[in-house]
């Protein structure tokens, strides 16, 4: 399907994009908070190639391989979004304090 395709791209292109911009962030609460959206578009990536899998290919090793990977994917989600939750009001804190 067209429509993973263009999300799997985009996830990926997000997830590189939060990946280098976390390495390259001086205060470490900024850098958690960074990464826990990378962690949000690795796992839409995953979730949507397994979806991807689902659609393209009819055989049990890939429907089992293609769920594996949306479970897996789904969590990593959902762990990035409670961290960046979590991470959030430390950043606007440590904003503040530096102005």
């Amino acid at each position: 399907m067209p429509v993973l395709v263009v999300i799997i791209v985009i996830s990926l292109a997000f997830y590189a994009y939060f990946k280098v911009k976390a390495f390259r962030s001086t205060k470490s609460i900024e850098k958690r908070w960074i990464a826990a959206k990378s962690s949000i578009a690795l796992g839409l990536f995953v979730a949507s190639f397994g979806l991807n899998q689902l659609f393209l290919y009819r055989s049990t090793l890939s429907l089992i391989v293609g769920i594996i990977f949306v479970l897996i994917g789904i969590g990593s989600s959902w762990a990035g979004f409670r961290a960046y939750k979590h991470y959030l009001p430390q950043v606007v804190k440590e904003a503040q304090e530096q102005k």
